[in-house]
């Protein structure tokens, strides 16, 4: 048998969809993979079953349906502060998994070097891979998650192409603040190099924290491929809706690698999907209110219990540092992916380790999600409270 390709072999299986299988085995609550319990807005889905009956059923045009990108366009354009042309300037994906992976196809070279933060989301590292790229490491140091500039200078300087920048960022919450974009964009407009940005969670963002986008500072726009969804801002994240914004150029190549990859996002679901981009600011409010209760709830039971985390400014993740138990006898020699399925059989929890984010040798951080109801946030803190008995 011929050999397969040498890529295949230098990333494995997403870690975190692993966990989710892991939880279903055991009946845990599922922590690990981070999508809501809850249902998405009743308009939307009333706008979804209308659709179901009327169509459309075909495809659509390839890089996205009209009405779908001109809706994008009006919403994205508040954020940018700049007006978005939907003929040229936007690309709709199959989720934003298939945005990164069309980003990166797009602007990279086999050999070429992409500066990535670490942690970082699982995707990023296999996406370098499968478009030649070759990740380079920028640490996010915990607890606060700071960065180096220097070290990014230093990449720049050596010849990365790009950088990956997730805002805010999965899977440690930290919002980059606007000082730290301004210092890496300058960086970037110095070196002449590329930003894609993953801002799925722009709207899971805590006071006193706030979503600045890359592409909406000086110099920038001409230079960033911003990548985002649908999938958290309205709880829909198995109807893999995403979308890739830059300049003219860029989005003109990017769609040739979408139309290779995909094709095209389901038809039916972008025209119901229109319906939620044109939503009044209230709900982007309510959105905000709705989960700032489930982080502080999370997190005061966490507190409560003796566990000890990080406090995310953004996004539904948090994490939560284990080196206690891994010290005890019973733990002793484990890694965070062992002690990670001995919780969810034992404790009925399940979690994300650690050191599926890091490209460091990090084994005493878990993720944990609070993108569920409250009874389960409280059952689920009533499981870990297991821990603390050992």
């Amino acid at each position: 048998m011929p050999e397969l390709s040498y890529r295949v072999g230098t990333f494995t299986d997403s870690v975190i969809r692993r966990m989710t299988r892991i939880s279903n085995r055991y009946g845990a609550i599922n922590l690990s993979q981070g999508f809501p319990d809850f249902d998405p807005p009743k308009p939307l889905l009333d706008a979804l079953a209308e659709t179901a009956g009327k169509g459309p059923h075909q495809y659509s045009i390839t890089w996205g349906a009209q009405n779908f990108r001109e809706a994008l366009a009006e919403k994205a354009a508040r954020t940018l502060g700049r007006a978005i042309d939907p003929e040229s300037e936007i690309c709709v994906t199959c989720g934003s998994t298939e945005a990164m992976m069309c980003a990166m196809m797009t602007i990279c070279n086999p050999g070429d070097k992409v500066l990535v933060f670490s942690p970082f989301y699982e995707n990023y590292g296999a996406d370098a891979i499968l478009s030649g790229a070759e990740p380079v490491y920028i640490p996010l140091v915990p607890p606060d998650y700071h960065f180096d500039l220097s070290l990014i200078e230093k990449g720049f300087r050596e010849g990365a192409k790009a950088i990956i920048i997730c805002n805010p960022s999965n899977p440690c919450g930290k919002v980059f603040t606007r000082e730290e974009l301004l210092a890496i964009s300058e960086l970037a407009v110095r070196y002449d190099a590329f930003a894609v940005t993953d801002e799925v969670y722009e709207h899971l963002v805590y006071a006193p924290a706030e979503h600045i986008s890359v592409a909406s500072l000086p110099g920038m726009f001409e230079r960033t491929i911003t990548c985002n969804s649908l999938s958290k801002t309205y709880s829909i994240t198995g109807w893999r809706l995403g979308y890739l914004i830059g300049p003219a150029d860029v989005i003109e190549a990017a769609r040739k690698v979408h139309d290779f990859l995909t094709v095209g996002a389901a038809a039916p679901l972008q025209e119901a999907a229109v319906t939620a981009l044109r939503f009044p600011e209230s709900y982007y409010r309510e959105l905000n209110a709705l989960y700032t209760e489930k982080r502080d709830r999370f997190l005061a039971g966490l507190d409560r219990i003796g566990l000890a985390h990080n406090v995310p400014a953004g996004t539904y993740f948090v994490m939560v540092d284990i080196s206690r138990f891994l010290a005890l006898p019973q733990f002793r020699g484990w890694t965070d992916v062992r002690f990670c399925e001995w919780m969810a059989e034992h404790i009925g929890v399940a979690a994300v380790p650690g050191s599926s984010f890091f490209h460091e040798e990090i084994n005493h951080l878990i993720r944990l999600h609070f993108a569920r109801g409250n009874d389960v946030l409280d059952e689920a803190i009533a499981r870990l409270e297991k821990l603390s008995e050992l």
